[in-house]
């Protein structure tokens, strides 16, 4: 994996938004207008790029970015008029639950006959649909639990000491060479993929920055904790059963060891997590704070929401024989425009 200190280039534009939002960025040019924040189609390529490039200054950054922007006060009232569409739609679209218990069952139970994009990858997914899997899901993986470990200050008691043992594990336990953004980066090297965080950018399509995005917009705002938790939950409940069928993916293309493992790896610590999650990071969350059950019910509902939309995205392209990316990966932008 790349040196953590390197920061990504900025990507290239999509959009009269994102566009603005960069030319900010490299200080040559104003912020996007309202009616533009306004105009842009808000689960769109435009919007939630120039949203993410928000969001990455918490993160590590562009090259040749003032890091001082991070804080700069008309990128955040920019980002917050971009925030608002966004989180206004999340709600109206995202399904709604009575309880959390509610939200949580439709995801406890395994269906039969699943159709989903780890299905898809078992059964008869080819060695090119894996490494696009794996170039869009880098978008996250590369900075795996960074935007789950803002929460930490945001909780008390149970949930918090909970919370960080599951994110103690997430980091490797204290070793460098376990961290699991380090072990994506291996798994990127055995299918032959460049793993510079940031370099899949320009390839990934909306609905990939819509579920990275939506990680951020909870994160970042103490008044979301309890959605941030419910997005965590259904992480951690869901993966066990998918990296299980991603593993024999990756077995039965011959990805390599190091692909095989990420996944393996993820079998058996998120089968514990997950228990963990539920009774005492929820549990402890709704004894301190009760009246965040409808938050929590609903981060689980669009992080469902939102993993399905890029899942219909991916099989949509893939059953067709088509690319998901928006660049090849051999012919990718490497420098924003």
């Amino acid at each position: 994996m790349d040196d953590p200190r390197d920061e990504p280039l900025l990507p290239a534009p999509r959009g009269p938004l994102s566009r603005a939002v960069t030319t900010y960025l490299r200080g040559a040019g104003p912020l996007p207008s309202e009616a533009e924040v306004a105009a842009a189609p808000v689960y769109g390529d435009d919007l939630q790029l120039a949203l993410y490039l928000c969001y990455e200054l918490h993160y590590r950054g562009f090259a040749d970015v003032a890091p001082t922007l991070e804080w700069d006060p008309d990128l955040l009232r920019t980002r917050a008029a971009m925030e608002r569409r966004f989180l206004a739609a999340l709600r109206a679209d995202a399904p709604r639950h009575d309880s959390v218990d509610d939200a949580l069952a439709g995801i406890l139970v395994e269906p039969v006959d699943g159709t989903g994009v780890s299905h898809f990858l078992r059964d008869k997914g080819e060695l090119w649909q894996l490494r696009e899997y794996a170039a869009l899901r880098s978008l996250y993986h590369l900075k795996e639990a960074d935007p789950h470990a803002w929460v930490l200050p945001r909780l008390r008691g149970r949930a918090k000491a909970a919370m960080a043992a599951v994110e103690f594990d997430e980091y490797g336990g204290g070793r460098a060479d376990r961290v699991h953004a380090r072990l994506w980066a291996d798994l990127m090297t055995d299918l032959g993929l460049d793993t510079t965080y940031g370099r899949h950018l320009d390839a990934a399509c909306a609905e990939v920055l819509v579920t990275v995005n939506l990680m951020s917009l909870f994160g970042l705002h103490r008044t979301l904790r309890g959605a941030l938790v419910g997005h965590f939950a259904t992480v951690e409940i869901t993966s066990s059963p998918g990296s299980r069928r991603l593993a024999e993916a990756m077995r039965r293309t011959g990805a390599g060891p190091a692909a095989e493992h990420f996944y393996d790896e993820h079998v058996e610590a998120d089968a514990v997590h997950e228990q963990v999650v539920r009774k005492d990071v929820i549990g402890g969350l709704l004894e301190d704070e009760p009246e965040l059950a409808p938050d929590i019910a609903f981060g689980v509902a669009a992080t469902v929401f939102t993993e399905d939309r890029l899942g219909d995205r991916l099989l949509a392209d893939w059953s067709e024989g088509r690319s998901a990316l928006r660049t090849p990966l051999s012919q990718e932008v490497t420098h924003g425009s």
